[in-house]
């Protein structure tokens, strides 16, 4: 068929069928290996009437829901957020039936080394609240929330704080510093957690550098969770204290970090009530 149902809207079955399509390139990339979106293109095209331009879009829809929920899309479909409601619930039921190999991948914690790229950039903007999450958007970012799976993660969360150890000390090292990178300290991992950060590490000069290392597999954009001691602490601290956010770890890492105040940066939200009596 080579016209489109011009102005009808994807029933649940052309839904279902490209959310499916969707995730089988979107296996294969996460895997490495080939596939040919044209020829995919086509065959969705003889499925469901539509025209190639609108099979398309859909898939940059797919991968703006995607994108919400902190999870890896496919590269050559960016992110297009003008999505239907429909387009929600479909690939809510594809990541409720078929997702689990998906999450499994997602939450991957790569080993990495000291030459592994990296570079720490400008954090995002503080967006003004102008739109509005559709109710079914909402709904499917409570249920896959992606700052609660990261911090459940706890391989990944140590993975990301040992990349950003080994950076800290070849950077010490770099800088002619080799008697405090013999002083830096993986402070979660040597006391345990609730000193308020993960590492202690150094300025050049001297000065403490006191990182908490937030890791997402995510965009850079993926919230995360900041505990109250962390938050705390940032203000006890304000002057040593850096929160480095690690994004894409799994496919190519990048940061950002954030100096207190953090609602400077970030819209801080109560999310977690202690109740007591």
């Amino acid at each position: 068929m080579s016209d489109d149902i011009a102005g009808s809207d994807w029933s649940k079955t052309e839904v279902d069928l490209i959310v499916a399509d969707y995730f089988d390139m979107l296996q294969l990339e996460l895997t490495g290996k080939p596939f040919n979106k044209a020829a995919l293109n086509r065959e969705l095209q003889e499925r469901t009437g539509r025209v190639r331009g609108s099979i398309e879009f859909k898939h940059q829809n797919i991968s703006a829901v995607l994108e919400e929920l902190g999870l890896p899309w496919i590269k050559g479909y960016k992110p297009r957020h003008n999505y239907q409601n429909a387009l929600i619930d479909g690939v809510g039921r594809y990541l409720a039936s078929a997702g689990r190999w998906f999450f499994t991948f997602a939450g991957t914690a790569p080993e990495t080394a000291e030459d592994t790229p990296f570079t720490i950039g400008p954090p995002p903007a503080l967006s003004a609240e102008t739109t509005v999450m559709p109710k079914p958007l909402r709904r499917l970012v409570r249920k896959y929330d992606p700052a609660e799976r990261d911090a459940r993660n706890r391989a990944l969360g140590k993975r990301g704080e040992e990349f950003v150890f080994k950076h800290e000390r070849v950077r010490l090292m770099s800088g002619g510093r080799d008697d405090l990178a013999r002083k830096l300290e993986w402070t979660s991992e040597e006391r345990g957690d609730g000193a308020g950060y993960d590492i202690h590490s150094f300025e050049l000069d001297g000065a403490d550098r006191l990182l908490e290392v937030k890791t997402t597999n995510g965009a850079a954009r993926t919230p995360f969770y900041i505990s109250e001691n962390e938050l705390a602490f940032s203000e006890e601290r304000p002057e040593a204290f850096k929160l480095l956010r690690l994004h894409d770890f799994r496919d190519k890492p990048g940061a950002f970090q954030l100096v207190p105040p953090l609602d400077k940066w970030v819209k801080l939200r109560p999310s977690v009530y202690k109740a007591s009596f």
